[in-house]
């Protein structure tokens, strides 16, 4: 039997990749056969200097966003209740609300919240870990959510009250990491590793590559420092051929003038895949904790080899010399020479091309990771089934 499933999500201001990811998510298992339904919120909804204090107080609980999750159980009858992003408008105390009420819960761990108040594991530019053991609280000292110490506290203050209420050890049926990288991490943030599964995020098949000639390189993303774009600007300065960079982002004026760059701007979703299709390379020179770049999965679906930094998952999803090349982080000498080489030698990017689309093919269609994620639910509701007898007991 195909379980029924309620999706929860609180969309960004600023759409992303992991809205697009829950939108695409949800489609898959419908075409699975599951009935789904589906709670958005949004953060439009938080409109000036009243609605940005009502939601750092309410962070922790949420009452009225956990009531419209409620209102959609009551309504839709669901087996499980499937969270994505919480924050700030819904909560992580979604999960208790929502097991009291009968459906088994399944959190997808996108980011750190958990732990971090930044989200990201990040504090000026390069990896930090203080709070992942350690009092959240030490965001509040370094402004870690948005440069802002009153916004760090409301957030340091949300992950300690669902630490001290014990919301990932007992209300949480399943979670969902999308890297081996990322639940090591969460497992140190005192997660149980018993209940964190490892499902990628899913990609429809483009379609198999074309035997048509590669050239330049490629860069898809947003426009900031920790996507690595300064290491990125220095390495294409010392290259003959220069490397386009599709997105938009606070640095886009630090870059507009930079030798090696050529800047394209926001594109479509169809544009990045025809320019990534015919790219020699993608690019990646993150300096943090990247979750799982769609861009890696898109670039290994159109055969593309990619050229990313030794860092966090990245280290794990590509492998050196094999699918792309590994560098690095924030060594523009090096991120340099990996350019230069896949450029030099069209027939080894083709043959790290090819090896690319076959790892896709084996983890990331959207067939492999919906039966993955049908597995997570079925082990959720058995954990649900077994709790409830033992609590009847």
């Amino acid at each position: 039997m195909t379980p029924r499933i309620l999706i929860v999500h609180n969309r960004y201001q600023i759409r992303g990749g992991e809205d697009a990811v829950v939108e695409c998510e949800a489609a898959a298992l419908a075409r699975a056969g599951c009935a789904v339904d589906t709670v958005f919120v949004s953060n439009d909804d938080i409109r000036g200097p009243v609605d940005r204090l009502r939601a750092a107080i309410e962070a922790p609980r949420a009452p009225r966003g956990i009531t419209r999750v409620l209102e959609a159980v009551r309504r839709f009858r669901p087996d499980i209740v499937h969270a994505h992003n919480t924050f700030p408008l819904i909560s992580p105390a979604v999960h208790a609300a929502v097991r009291a009420a009968g459906p088994a819960t399944v959190q997808t761990l996108h980011n750190f919240r958990v732990a971090c108040a930044g989200a990201m594991l990040l504090r000026d530019g390069t990896p930090c870990e203080t709070c992942l053991t350690g009092s959240p609280y030490a965001a509040v000292r370094h402004g870690c959510y948005r440069g802002s110490r009153v916004g760090s506290l409301a957030v340091a203050r949300m992950i300690d009250w669902h630490r001290r209420a014990g919301t990932w050890s007992h209300s949480v049926d399943a979670f969902v990491a999308l890297t081996e990288f990322a639940r090591r991490r969460f497992i140190a943030a005192g997660l149980p590793a018993d209940r964190i599964a490892v499902k990628p995020n899913g990609l429809a098949d483009p379609g198999p590559p074309t035997d048509a000639p590669r050239e330049g390189l490629l860069f898809a993303g947003r426009l900031s420092r920790e996507k690595g774009l300064e290491t990125l600007a220095a390495a294409a300065a010392r290259m003959r051929a220069p490397v386009e960079v599709a997105g938009d982002g606070p640095l886009r004026a630090d870059l507009a003038g930079a030798a090696g760059l050529r800047l394209l701007g926001n594109l479509t979703p169809a544009e990045v895949q025809h320019r990534m299709a015919r790219a020699a390379a993608l690019v990646v020179p993150s300096l943090w904790y990247e979750g799982l770049p769609m861009v890696v999965v898109e670039a290994y679906a159109a055969g593309t080899p990619v050229i990313a930094s030794r860092i966090g998952a990245l280290a794990d999803l590509v492998e050196d010399g094999i699918t792309g090349f590994l560098v690095t982080p924030g060594d523009p000498d090096d991120l340099a020479r990996a350019l230069d080489r896949v450029l030099a030698d069209p027939a080894a990017a083709r043959r790290m091309g090819a090896a690319a689309r076959t790892a896709y093919a084996r983890s990331w269609t959207e067939e492999a990771t919906t039966a993955s994620l049908l597995s997570i639910y079925r082990r959720a509701l058995a954990s649900r089934s077994l709790a409830g007898l033992q609590s009847a007991s």
